[in-house]
């Protein structure tokens, strides 16, 4: 039975708002203002609230297949004795308006982890490019992952992004928390802030959230409250995502939205718009025509 969750929008106090004026200048620009609503954005909301599915949170087990790192290494995911694709089978809301995020890439390493989702139970593996085992070229310094049951459309084009279609892809999430969670871990999350970077043509948005049982989690409720408890972290999470190709010889992605990291309510929209194209390609509404394993 879905249950309906009033989103949390916290209000910023006048002493932070004179710390948030005199601060640099890129911090400020990171930052959605609360009155920065896309006007398809807007209409969606006014007619529909976001809803959560109620779901129980369950501890997954894995089983790894083949060396870390190679090609063959796969980590299949498992509910007690059944295998179970992460990106189908894996809840996408907690009864209590949080989300499940699975972790592909633990903070603080450079293996290009990603969800199969063109092979069968969509495991976990190592991206690849020209036959070869792809890596960052430095640490990514966030738990990185993607939201299940989530998919961004590339036949739909967004024209608050400059009129670009979606990557193929499920969501992706960058957990900011302080715990390093191991190669996939189902954590559940709190949404708060939300990136449209352009990757090569591509709307390929970035969820920044923070793990439900991180000491600071209770503090952050919105995307003003991260600069307030992990100052700088939205300015280089927009500057690490821009700047890692370039070391390969790459231009910088881009970012829509005036490279603001835009509020919670906006963040919730963005996932459910995502979560029904998702559902429509399931359903066959939409047609899999992107060759994706639907099982």
């Amino acid at each position: 039975m879905a249950s309906t969750m009033r989103m949390n929008v916290s209000k910023v106090s006048p002493k932070m708002a004179m710390a948030q004026k005199a601060a640099k200048a890129p911090v400020a620009r990171a930052i959605a203002s609360k009155g920065f609503m896309g006007a398809r954005v807007q209409q969606r909301m006014g007619a529909q609230r976001v809803t959560y599915r109620t779901a129980t949170s369950a501890s997954y087990g894995k089983e790894e297949v083949g060396d870390f790192p190679s090609m063959d290494y796969r980590i299949f995911f498992k509910d007690g004795d059944k295998k179970v694709s992460p990106w189908h089978d894996i809840p996408l809301y907690n009864d209590d308006g949080t989300v499940n995020m699975i972790v592909e890439i633990p903070k603080e390493s450079q293996a290009k982890m990603e969800v199969a989702t063109d092979e069968e139970l969509t495991p976990i593996k190592q991206d690849t490019k020209k036959g070869k085992l792809r890596d960052y070229p430095y640490n990514i310094n966030w738990n990185y992952g993607m939201l299940p049951k989530t998919w961004e459309d590339p036949g739909i084009k967004n024209p608050e992004v400059e009129d670009m279609a979606g990557d193929n892809d499920p969501v992706d999430v960058v957990e900011i928390g302080s715990t390093q969670h191991p190669m996939g871990t189902v954590i559940a999350v709190k949404p708060v802030g939300i990136y449209a970077m352009i990757d090569d043509g591509e709307l390929d948005w970035k969820v920044v959230a923070i793990d439900v049982n991180d000491p600071k989690a209770a503090d952050i409720n919105d995307v003003e409250d991260v600069e307030a408890a992990f100052p700088g972290t939205l300015v280089k999470i927009l500057e690490w995502f821009r700047d890692y190709k370039i070391p390969d010889g790459k231009g910088a992605n881009k970012f829509g939205l005036d490279e603001k990291c835009m509020n919670k309510e906006y963040t919730m929209m963005v996932i459910k718009e995502t979560e029904e194209f998702y559902n429509k390609l399931m359903s066959g509404e939409r047609e899999n025509d992107e060759g994706l394993s639907l099982k």
